[in-house]
């Protein structure tokens, strides 16, 4: 439990069956409780892979990038995304699934490229139709932790039965190059994975959301902030990834994912995701989303 001023957060964390870690980073509960004094706990998440969001009675705000705060859905989708994405949460608990590249390209006959960057309402959208019934059975449940959680195992364990599609092995292979912390370029992807850099491009975009030279500064960056999120007393020039070439290229992927400086982040309160990193973590091995490997 993490408490500031009144404000209290409680993550918790669960690995989904084995065989379905290939598609699903984790589900996570969060229960928050706001001080008499403000009716919202704001932060600040880091680019990430896509997630699903059960929100039940909670109210939430968010953005993408710059710009003003908007009203989440009570199921909210949130594409793979290259900005930090600001948000705020009332009292309540709510619930998430982080989708990994292939469990999107499974999942959602959709290119991840058509939402990254953004938030839908899930229910409104005919592409995230085979969720809905797991939104409505989470909204009438009884709020107890174990139940809800059953509930999306259950579910997701219907949709992931069934053979693997054509070009999963692919995405598989070009996911585990990403997180290879020594794939340096688009050419080493390429190499990695015996295929043409054009069609590495398309896979990336479809499956991924982004281009893979992207992907890969978001992955570098990625290292270097879950160091910092694990022990924030620690210099930023400690947590650098040795791919950086000094500290000024750092700043400057700095502002191209999170909108601010470093220093400017370090001062900012954490109350979510101080909290999330630590019990993620614990739970999974990773500090961020965006670092969870795939299982073979």
């Amino acid at each position: 439990m993490h408490a500031l001023s009144g404000d209290s957060v409680q993550l918790r964390f669960a690995l989904p069956a084995e065989p379905l870690r290939r598609f699903v980073t984790t589900y996570y509960r969060t229960d928050v409780v706001c001080s008499v004094r403000r009716p919202w706990l704001e932060d600040w998440l880091h680019p990430e892979w896509a997630n699903l969001r059960f929100l039940g009675a909670v109210s939430a705000q968010s953005v993408i990038g710059p710009g003003p705060l908007a009203p989440c859905p009570a199921f909210t989708v949130t594409g793979p995304t290259s900005r930090a994405v600001r948000f705020r949460l009332s009292s309540g608990h709510s619930w998430g699934i982080g989708l990994l590249p292939l469990g999107w390209a499974r999942l959602v006959a959709a290119g991840a490229c058509d939402y990254a960057d953004r938030f839908v309402d899930g229910a409104a959208d005919p592409v995230f139709a085979t969720f809905a019934p797991l939104a409505e059975a989470i909204a009438q449940s009884s709020g107890d932790h174990a139940e809800e959680l059953a509930l999306i195992e259950a579910h997701m364990a219907r949709l992931l039965d069934g053979p693997a599609l054509p070009g999963e092995a692919a995405i598989l292979e070009v996911h585990a190059a990403l997180v290879d912390p020594d794939t340096l370029t688009v050419a080493d992807i390429a190499a990695r994975v015996g295929m043409q850099v054009r069609s590495l491009e398309r896979l990336s975009r479809r499956a991924f959301g982004f281009p893979p030279k992207l992907l890969l500064r978001r992955q570098r960056f990625l290292r270097s902030v879950a160091q910092f999120m694990m022990d924030p007393s620690r210099k930023w020039l400690g947590t650098l990834d040795c791919t950086y070439h000094d500290q000024s290229h750092f700043v400057r992927d700095f502002r191209r994912f999170m909108g601010m400086s470093p220093s400017e982040y370090a001062r900012l309160p954490k109350p979510l995701l101080a909290a999330a990193a630590q019990a993620r973590m614990a739970a999974a091995g990773q500090a961020v989303q965006g670092l969870h490997a795939p299982t073979p």
